[in-house]
């Protein structure tokens, strides 16, 4: 059977007034990123006027730059699912990508755990990346005042700062703020960023329709370093990596992950993984998650760069790393070099 092509999705996230409407106008703007669908909860919300061209369909506009533009009526997993379908049957353009607007006052993780459910899988999307606006002038007051904010911020692949030219002297601080809450995002000024290269995400292959679909591809890895503590929120929010040289068992890997979503799934608002498996070391598998909710598994065809290691991104609300630490080790088969003899034993993360 021949390969699908993915359909890479991207979630726009920032709280109200942070600036994505004024963002989503220069993305769609942009002749580079014509074959590019919208799904936003209102048009009118958009301020979309000037950009509409005619109806397409129900709940769809065709737009002058060749986008479209679909408005959220229900659920987002009917929206995406008929989306798909009427491209496959040419009833609408074919798009190439899509981006998932949320409201302002959204929490992320729903918006990704969609992305993750089977009938969106089944449709031929894949999560691209997250990306939120962060406003600079309002920044620091909103971070502490709202978990959503900083949960919008924590989970993105990239955050761009808004008004920056109105912080003043508070926009070190603030993009200070940012990077250790978040410290594997890559941060830029909204006015620095070419909407074209934002977007930008190679087609992934698809297997066949009966088959899981591919999960995020990771990111490049990075260091952890201590995180200060901040608001209320922010101390409730860590980000981490953990890194292998060693193969894992597939059946470890399995019962890794079921015990992660077990006793942790609740704290996980993000988990991305590289890993590598004893049974085809050259071929890693990709892993995403929220939650409780994993994306299907997914083997590359080969390593995506020089690095070897399995690599495991955790972003995590009112958990423990070294807890996480200790369960990862635990199914690799890594000792403890830092535990005496006796706590091995009874701290031991698998004993029940």
């Amino acid at each position: 059977m021949t390969a699908r092509i993915a359909i890479p999705a991207f979630v726009l996230t920032g709280f109200l007034g942070a600036g994505k409407t004024t963002l989503l106008n220069r993305l769609l703007k942009d002749p580079a990123l014509a074959d590019t669908a919208v799904v936003i909860n209102e048009f009118g919300d958009a301020g979309l006027d000037h950009l509409l061209v005619e109806k397409s369909g129900d709940g769809v506009v065709l737009l002058a730059s060749g986008c479209l533009c679909c408005s959220l009526r229900g659920d987002l997993v009917d929206t995406l699912a008929d989306l798909a379908a009427r491209r496959e049957t040419g009833a609408l353009p074919p798009f190439g990508r899509v981006v998932i607007e949320t409201t302002g006052l959204a929490h992320p993780t729903p918006v990704l755990q969609t992305l993750m459910a089977p009938p969106v899988v089944a449709a031929g999307y894949v999560l691209a990346g997250v990306i939120a606006v962060a406003d600079a002038q309002r920044g620091e007051a909103l971070l502490d005042a709202h978990a959503e904010s900083v949960a919008q911020i924590a989970v993105a692949d990239r955050i761009l700062v808004s008004k920056a030219d109105l912080a003043g002297a508070g926009l070190d601080p603030f993009l200070a703020r940012l990077g250790r809450l978040n410290p594997r995002a890559t941060i830029d000024l909204v006015q620095d960023v070419r909407p074209g290269d934002l977007l930008a995400a190679a087609p992934l292959p698809l297997p066949p329709a009966d088959a899981p679909a591919p999960a995020l591809r990771l990111g490049r890895p990075a260091a952890t370093a201590a995180r200060p503590v901040f608001g209320a929120h922010d101390a409730a929010i860590a980000s981490f990596v953990l890194t292998a040289d060693k193969a894992m068992a597939p059946h470890r890997l399995g019962a890794f992950l079921d015990e992660l979503r077990e006793r942790h799934g609740d704290g996980l608002l993000r988990f991305k993984a590289l890993v590598k498996l004893a049974d085809d070391p050259e071929r890693p598998v990709v892993i995403h998650g929220v939650q409780h909710v994993l994306h299907p598994l997914v083997r590359l065809d080969a390593w995506p760069d020089g690095d070897r290691r399995s690599r495991l991104v955790f972003i995590m609300r009112d958990v423990d790393r070294r807890r996480i630490e200790d369960l990862f080790a635990a199914f690799c088969g890594e000792p403890r070099l830092d535990a005496p003899d006796v706590a091995a034993l009874t701290d031991n993360p698998l004993a029940f």
